[in-house]
């Protein structure tokens, strides 16, 4: 009899346990295994989502380097314009200071000319006087005196 009732009781404590401990415990079970399934599959989705937002990095990066290269050249080629015009410049000062050189020499040469002219006008003055042993008269003779400048 104790080991029908042992039974008995064993079965009602199965039932009990059957029917209130295992329902909450298979649902909690369930719940616990959708967490874990969307957990993983939101790793997933962020493994996905880290290979492309990578992707777009190595993209925007390649971008970078070409703008940069992009703006070396230019710079590059803006200062080879900028030497060429400074060189043209300096190409055209040099030429401006060459003429105006000339142009003060072409002056100092007349300059100079005329100088001797009016020295060589004195001299052959004084010699005349010399050779003559006598006075002229600058006033008297000067149309000849410009005369003999003029040809000098």
């Amino acid at each position: 009899m104790t080991l029908l009732l042992q039974a008995i009781g064993f079965g009602i404590f199965i039932l009990f346990t059957v029917k209130f401990v295992l329902p909450p415990l298979a649902t909690a079970i369930e719940t616990r295994r959708r967490q874990i399934a969307d957990g993983l599959a939101e790793a997933e989705k962020g493994k996905a989502s880290l290979a492309t937002a990578q992707k777009e990095v190595d993209k925007l990066i390649a971008e970078a380097k070409a703008k940069a290269t992009e703006i070396v050249a230019l710079a590059e080629k803006q200062r080879t314009a900028t030497i060429e015009a400074s060189k043209g410049e300096a190409k055209v000062a040099g030429e401006r200071e060459k003429q105006m050189a000339s142009d003060e020499i072409a002056q100092l040469s007349v300059k100079a000319k005329e100088e001797l002219r009016d020295r060589v006008a004195d001299l052959a003055i004084a010699g005349a006087q010399r050779i003559l042993s006598r006075e002229i008269n600058p006033q008297v003779h000067a149309e000849l005196l410009n005369q003999l400048k003029a040809e000098l």
